[in-house]
């Protein structure tokens, strides 16, 4: 592949963006916005049941409408106490007028009486690339960690700051972003798409 090719990020989330073009600048990829490519401000519905069927139909129906290479990432927390919860909902956990904070605060107290050690998680990502000529590359990545019940740190976003990943004595929010960005679940998945892209010249 002609890795110099502009790649039209389905997301409208600026976090997400700068966390993939982060790793992807490293590749020679660079990376536009959906609005940026005059792609018109239509919702996707995000109805399917795995993060792979959320990530393929976004990143399939914007680039129908651009006709460029675009990449879409869904992602979320899985809780194996809560049977992979809130999985493919983390966005709209606590209902659809939630947010972050709404969110974790849900987490908390659904949790609130299970011991550390069976608050085992993981956050997964991923990334689907669709090109106009149909081709897809899927790549997911995870990353292993447990839940705490105080939010800590302030760099991150989404329930990063209740997330402690495996290895690790501080949650998502609060090592650098140089440090997530070596482990994070995106992380995983964008080595994994490298390794695709890699397979395809």
């Amino acid at each position: 592949m002609d890795t110099d090719k502009i790649i039209v990020a389905a997301s409208r989330n600026k976090h997400k963006i700068e966390e993939i073009e982060a790793i992807t600048k490293k590749f020679g990829m660079s990376i536009i916005s959906r609005d940026e490519a005059g792609v018109p401000k239509i919702e996707i519905e995000e109805d399917g049941e795995t993060f792979e069927e959320n990530s393929f139909k976004k990143a399939n129906e914007i680039m129908k409408l651009c006709g460029k290479i675009t990449l879409a990432d869904d992602s979320g927390l899985m809780v194996d106490y809560l049977g992979g919860a809130p999985g493919v909902y983390s966005a709209r956990f606590a209902g659809e007028d939630g947010n972050d904070e709404k969110n974790n605060e849900k987490l908390i107290k659904l949790l609130e009486d299970v011991p550390a050690k069976e608050r085992t998680a993981q956050f997964v990502s991923v990334i689907t690339m669709v090109f106009p000529d149909g081709e897809t590359l899927v790549a997911r990545g995870e990353c292993p960690g447990r839940i705490i019940l105080v939010p800590t740190g302030d760099n991150g976003f989404g329930y990063d700051p209740l997330f402690v990943p495996d290895g690790y004595d501080k949650t998502f929010a609060q090592l650098t972003s140089e440090e997530k960005n070596q482990i994070s679940h995106r992380a995983v998945a964008l080595k994994e798409l490298e390794k695709l892209l890699l397979a395809r010249k």
